[in-house]
């Protein structure tokens, strides 16, 4: 069956100018760091990358080593790119990243120009593109001067294989370095894509308003906190869940008492705002448009269609933020 999209797909989605440049993103994009790789169902993953452009979202974000195993996600996300989104691609932002583990040896890794753009190489055929909308160093290489990965960078623009460049998981002081260097080379930096979340606010320590200073956009991973934020650990530690398995991402350690007490008041909030505990989240993550977009993962169609639905609720009101931190900071013993 020919899939055609929605004729309604931007009706209902909000989309953000990512810093001062002339590109916008939905404000919920979708991440296929999970569930969309090799050992993965490929209908599953292709029914959420459809629904997702039917819904509104344009941008699909991805990273070489994504899977399992490393590189199944671009292949995943290429597939269905060939067989149902071809047409659409003009409408499409396809980001990819490079700075973890792909292959053996000492140019597999990290942030070298010789491992930069070959990895680029790479996800454009697993992908089955010429180029991607925005190329990311996914991480700071501690043994590598920061011009030679923000030189590969550049390259990757002026070769045509990229048309903008991010950063992830670099700090505020690595990010300055970073824009000044990209700048000197004629291709500012577009995008940081940093955790951030209820639980996990570190960007608000500096980052934020270096982005904030110099015009570059800001896409969270990680706004629900690994699952954290959502009904399934409002009574514990299911035995299914990610927190319970083997996951590095999510440790059983995280879900403390207390973490568990804020998050069950932050979901009475929601719940008296007619919300789900996710919706809730994210509406906060999204608050004041700093963050240009929330990227949020999902192992099923129904995940996607209840998180987007949370940017038809209202914004938070100043005392409902301030009930927000009053919950996030007052201890234990204090109750709350």
């Amino acid at each position: 069956m020919v899939y055609v999209a929605s004729d309604d797909r931007y009706e209902a989605m909000r989309y953000n100018r990512v810093g001062r440049s002339g590109l916008k993103l939905p404000a919920v994009s979708l991440g296929l760091w999970h569930n969309f790789g090799g050992i993965d169902a490929y209908e599953n993953g292709r029914e959420m990358i459809v629904r997702s452009f039917d819904l509104g979202i344009t941008h699909f974000d991805l990273a070489n080593n994504y899977g399992p195993p490393a590189g199944s996600a671009e292949e995943l996300f290429g597939r269905v790119l060939a067989r149902d989104l071809a047409p659409y691609r003009d409408e499409l932002i396809i980001s990819t990243k490079a700075g973890y583990y792909m292959w053996p040896g000492p140019y597999g890794d990290w942030g070298s120009r010789k491992y930069m753009l070959a990895s680029l190489d790479q996800s454009l055929k697993r992908l089955g593109v010429d180029y991607v909308d925005v190329f990311y160093s996914h991480r700071p290489d501690p043994h590598t001067p920061l011009e030679e990965t923000m030189g590969a960078l550049a390259h990757a623009v002026r070769s045509g294989k990229a048309l903008y460049v991010g950063l992830s998981n670099y700090s505020a002081e690595q990010t300055a370095e970073a824009i000044r260097i990209l700048n000197e080379l004629g291709t500012p930096l577009l995008i940081h894509q940093p955790s951030y979340s209820l639980l996990d606010r570190w960007i608000e320590n500096g980052l934020q308003e270096e982005l904030d200073k110099h015009g570059i956009g800001s896409i969270a991973f990680t706004p629900l906190a690994q699952g954290m934020l959502t009904n399934k650990y409002l009574n514990g530690i299911p035995a299914d869940s990610r927190a319970a398995g083997p996951s590095t991402a999510l440790s059983e350690s995280r879900i403390t008492p207390e973490a568990l007490r804020k998050i069950r008041a932050l979901n009475q909030m929601a719940v008296s705002r007619g919300m789900t505990l996710a919706q809730f989240a994210l509406l906060w993550t999204l608050r004041g448009g700093k963050v240009t977009s929330a990227l949020i993962g999902a192992s099923r169609v129904s995940q996607i269609e209840e998180n987007i639905a949370a940017l038809g609720h209202s914004d938070f009101t100043p005392e409902e933020l301030e009930r927000i931190e009053n919950i996030l900071h007052t201890d234990a013993e204090a109750g709350g």
